[in-house]
């Protein structure tokens, strides 16, 4: 096969021309799909020239991306082609939303609901569906990687990207439902990216600041979402910006080695411009956007003299094009990678219907004293605040979408009022007497309140005065809530927030970053079309700083607006943990876990079996209301040691009828009843008296139960 032999790899500038065309895949050995994707990677390898592979292990010069006059730089993210051979280009493209645009072609993709949207519906068929549907819309803009999910757990509250996570403050939720997004994802023949690997959990210095961590803490609390990632086959990992244990997250030997033992065979590249070297021996297979370290002359240099060996080069490269055969871009003709798709309006009637019923169930219902809710008898409809053009969808950063439109709450609401006859007026909150006066001649009163975040930067407080232009949101509750009780409050936020008046309204709801289908969602909830199910994936604080975070842990030392070092003091005590291990009340808050329904679920006959692995846990869910819904029912362990519960299992039942039951069986895993032992370094089973507990939420817990496991059996 000399054709497979010979030739050197043209230049960038060359490959990259507005006229260029990609040919399919050249024929060849790697050519035969039953060979698997490894074996067909390292055929292809074994056929490239050395210029041919150092050009799949970097972007083009000077990192250009979203440019619209050429193919080298359209994407967020873009690895050349290798024309020779019909190696497609790599177009990698934001976010974890969706798929973010130029302003050119905003309103050409559709704006999902955030990831921490999808966290709080607990519900892994939702999250396939999520994934799929963004795969489908950047499979047809072109792009080949989306960069996307995020994983990072929620360890402090004001991080100003909690919005785009997908496991909220809870390792266990994130190793669950990262599964049927990456699923979800690949199966559009797009690879995931799971991303920031590792710890990083502030914005705040982001850059450069030292997340400083113990073995254990990194394995119990941290990995376990990109190990659900892992077990998902997920193509690709973002290593952050960040350093972990002063060796900066792209070039530290400690976690890419972790991630590597954790079973990841997928490619890592860094986020854009966190390489800070030629990191390709400690586990760097991409730099992103450009190539300042990972580049043609550096690397050279870098295998004649030794440092750099070839069979390292190798193996990134087989790295790379193994996961693009094992999901299928190798296969695709040459048109499915064309830079030209970026124009298409890839929104349909489908995503759009998709993104309304995925913003539904991921919308919380805090509080709904005397039943105020669902809305089916008011004649007489108050909307109040953040309802009209001023409605808030998304958050800020790479994991935002500009779309065609915004259904807001306003027009949501009109809709559905319309139908049952009822008037609804409006007015937008700014001066809270005018406000206060339009509820009391109201039969019920909507009001939207919302804050924002965005990547680069923390938030300043939880407080919803804080990180929009209004300021006075809490002020306009109070003054509402004098003059009616008939009050509901649907608050929009990135995150933890603080509702100091929350026992003072009748209802309120959470729908986090909901996405364009904003308004219909909410209308489809506070009318009852949608019976809620969602559940808190963090905990809302009855203050800021409740976990009493010191300046070393967050922001860091030796400065805040600077810090060098953040340390994990704290191990395992993040969210509801800390809140179990001081016995914390909530007295404007709500805790991990908690969402209501509309009607009432009933739990009984608590059965624990031994299993050749593990144990099953199972018990009878029946639904005791008069409304039809689905319970989100969650398990939670106490290991010997008494340290605070832990999630362990979840399970989202079907939409039972009234009096309908459900028998729910949750599988533990041997590793769920396992701790990260340091001097093993490796997970050890735990013997000793376990507690067990059945609930609605980590502080609603309907049945308990123990066991005694030794170290060959469960008792």
């Amino acid at each position: 096969f000399s054709l497979f032999s010979s030739m050197a790899c043209p230049l960038w500038l060359l490959l990259f021309v507005r006229v260029y065309k990609v040919h399919s895949l050249v024929d060849g050995p790697w050519s035969q799909i039953s060979l698997g994707p490894t074996e067909r990677a390292r055929r292809l390898v074994t056929n490239m020239t050395l210029e041919e592979k150092l050009l799949m292990l970097h972007g083009p010069v000077g990192g250009a991306a979203q440019c619209s006059e050429s193919p080298r730089c359209a994407y967020v993210g873009n690895v050349a082609p290798v024309q020779r051979l019909g190696i497609p280009p790599i177009n990698m493209n934001d976010g974890p939303q969706g798929f973010r645009t130029t302003d050119a072609l905003k309103g050409t993709s559709t704006a999902w609901p955030s990831g921490l949207t999808l966290a709080a519906s607990w519900d892994e068929a939702a999250a396939l569906e999520w994934g799929a549907g963004m795969g489908k819309e950047f499979y047809d803009k072109g792009s080949n990687v989306q960069l996307g999910p995020g994983l990072n757990v929620a360890r402090v509250p004001t991080n100003g990207r909690n919005f785009e996570y997908l496991s909220g403050e809870d390792p266990y939720l994130g190793y669950r439902m990262v599964q049927p997004v990456v699923k979800g994802i690949q199966s559009q023949k797009v690879l995931a990216n799971a991303k920031h690997f590792i710890l990083n959990n502030q914005e705040t210095n982001r850059l450069a600041v030292s997340s400083e961590i113990d073995e254990r803490t990194r394995f119990e609390m941290y990995y376990p979402p990109f190990e659900g990632a892992i077990e998902a086959g997920v193509a690709s990992v973002m290593c952050s910006y960040n350093k972990i244990n002063n060796a900066w997250s792209c070039e530290n030997p400690t976690t890419l080695g972790e991630l590597k033992r954790m079973g990841f065979q997928g490619f890592v590249m860094s986020d854009w411009g966190a390489t800070h070297s030629m990191s390709i021996a400690s586990g760097l297979d991409i730099e992103q956007p450009g190539q300042d370290w990972m580049n043609e002359i550096f690397l050279k240099a870098g295998l004649a003299s030794g440092a750099v060996e070839e069979s390292a080069v190798d193996d990134a490269v087989t790295r790379i094009l193994a996961r693009l055969f094992s999901v299928g871009v190798m296969d695709e003709p040459a048109s499915a990678w064309d830079w030209g798709k970026l124009s298409r309006n890839v929104t349909t009637d489908a995503s759009v219907a998709s993104a309304r019923k995925l913003a539904a169930l991921g919308t919380v219902l805090l509080r709904n004293e005397g039943n105020l809710l669902p809305l089916v008898k008011s004649k007489k409809i108050a909307v109040i605040g953040l309802a009209d053009s001023k409605a808030i969808y998304h958050a800020g950063g790479s994991g935002s979408v500009e779309p065609s439109f915004v259904s807001t709450p306003l027009q949501g609401i009109s809709q559905a009022a319309k139908a049952l006859g009822a008037t609804v007026v409006f007015d937008d909150g700014l001066c809270p007497e005018k406000a206060a006066a339009i509820a009391q001649q109201s039969d019920v009163t909507v009001v939207f309140l919302g804050t924002l975040s965005s990547e680069g930067r923390d938030r300043g407080s939880l407080s919803l005065d804080v990180g929009i232009d209004w300021t006075y949101q809490n002020e306009l509750v109070d003054a509402i809530v004098a003059k009616t009780s008939e009050t509901v409050v649907v608050v929009t936020t990135p995150g933890a927030v603080l509702l100091p008046w929350s026992q003072k309204v009748k209802a309120i709801l959470t729908n986090f970053m909901p996405g364009q289908q904003a308004g219909n969602a909410v209308a489809d909830v506070l009318f009852g079309h949608v019976n809620p199910s969602g559940k808190l994936p963090l905990t809302f604080p009855n203050r800021d700083n409740e976990m009493n975070f010191s300046q070393a842990q967050y922001p860091g030392l030796p400065d805040p607006k600077n810090p060098a070092y953040a340390f994990y003091t704290e191990k395992l005590l993040v969210g509801y943990r800390y809140y179990e291990k001081h016995n914390i009340s909530f007295t404007t808050g709500f805790p991990f876990g908690h969402g209501l329904s509309y009607t009432r679920f009933q739990y009984s006959d608590l059965v624990i079996r031994l299993k050749s692995k593990g144990m099953d846990v199972s018990f009878r869910l029946i639904n005791s209301g008069s409304i039809s819904g689905a319970e989100v029912a969650q398990l939670y362990i106490i290991f010997p040691s008494q340290e605070p519960q832990q999630l362990k299992g979840f399970h989202k039942t079907s939409v039972l009828k009234p009096g309908e039951a459900e028998k729910v069986t949750m599988h533990l895993r041997p590793r769920d009843l396992s701790m990260w032992d340091t001097a093993l370094h490796d997970w050890k089973p735990v013997v000793g008296r376990f507690q067990l507990k059945i609930g609605s939420s980590s502080r609603d817990i309907r049945l308990t139960g123990g066991f005694v496991k030794s170290a060959e059996i469960l008792v």
